[in-house]
């Protein structure tokens, strides 16, 4: 598959855009990926769930309260706990979208691919719905982290081609680095997750995945707990009936970015799928729109020391 047929992108580009225009209903209602793949709107993240009871009862929740899109991570060392509970949970695997990422520490071709087979036995699965790199430019591949990147991306394309990955992406990228990957990837990737959040929006970032036709999904979209200090989103979600949360969760939707929400608390997983009976009006988006850094902003991925 070359970098894109562009008929097909344009296509997901202008259905995604009328299911924001028009409103999600569910957990269950979706974006179109580049490639056509359907991707449920809302994720439960697990970044920070630790391994074990954390991860496993945390999931379980999520699926029964109706989540289908689930999210870990290789370094988040909890991918066997996730596996189980998918498992266990009784739904059909088809009917879950299951997202992980590659380990800082695993770059190169050969590398890769044992680390997409060390997730497999992990998870328990026999394919992938998304893969994605991490972090562009961990402090292992610093020296030489575009070249580490192309030969990982590699072995992402040929798993995808190979029909093991419905999708394949990227994390924390920020313009330069998707640039340097396209200059040798056959396969664009469909989604770039990023810290999105109200007052951290990378807008650079977010302008090109645009154009690009990359999804951008949010991760830490409650600003790590901190939203309920913003006082705007008090004030709003009062208004609805709705928690500073909530409120950050439904104004992520309608600005066309997917959530990945995350929580141990048996209420608040539930509270987090309560979204959907509210619509913020024009002026509501650009007060929040207008936010900056009031809960902190995204590491710099050229800095990171991990």
């Amino acid at each position: 598959m070359k970098v894109k047929d562009k008929r097909e992108a344009v296509a997901a580009t202008s259905i995604n855009e009328e299911r924001v225009a028009a409103g999600f209903k569910r957990l269950t209602d979706s974006y179109v990926l580049n490639n056509g793949v359907e991707i449920p709107a809302v994720g439960f993240g697990t970044w920070q769930i630790a391994d074990g009871d954390d991860a496993y009862n945390s999931v379980r929740v999520a699926l029964e309260t109706g989540y289908r899109h689930i999210d870990t991570a290789a370094g988040y060392g909890n991918e066997e706990s996730v596996g189980r509970a998918i498992a266990d949970s009784g739904i059909a695997r088809e009917e879950i979208f299951v997202t992980t990422k590659l380990r800082n520490s695993d770059r190169g071709y050969e590398v890769t691919k044992a680390a997409f087979e060390e997730s497999m036995g992990k998870l328990g699965l026999d394919y992938l719905d998304l893969w994605l790199i991490h972090w562009p430019n961990p402090i292992t591949s610093r020296a030489n982290w575009a070249e580490a990147n192309a030969e990982s991306w590699r072995a992402f394309e040929e798993f995808y081609e190979a029909g093991r990955l419905r999708a394949l992406g990227i994390s924390n990228f920020r313009p330069h680095h998707i640039e340097a990957l396209l200059k040798t990837a056959r396969v664009v990737p469909q989604v770039n997750q990023i810290r999105i959040c109200p007052g951290d929006i990378h807008v650079e970032t977010h302008e090109f995945c645009r154009r690009q036709n990359i999804l951008l999904e949010a991760y830490s979209p409650l600003g790590t707990g901190k939203i309920g200090e913003i006082e705007l989103l008090d004030t709003i979600g009062k208004k609805y009936g709705k928690t500073a949360a909530q409120i950050a969760l439904i104004w992520s939707l309608q600005r066309g970015f997917l959530p990945l929400p995350k929580s141990v608390t048996p209420s608040r997983i539930r509270e987090n799928a309560d979204i959907f009976d509210v619509r913020l009006t024009a002026e509501e988006m650009e007060q929040i729109n207008a936010l900056d850094g009031v809960i902190g902003t995204a590491r710099d991925p050229d800095t990171i020391t991990w």
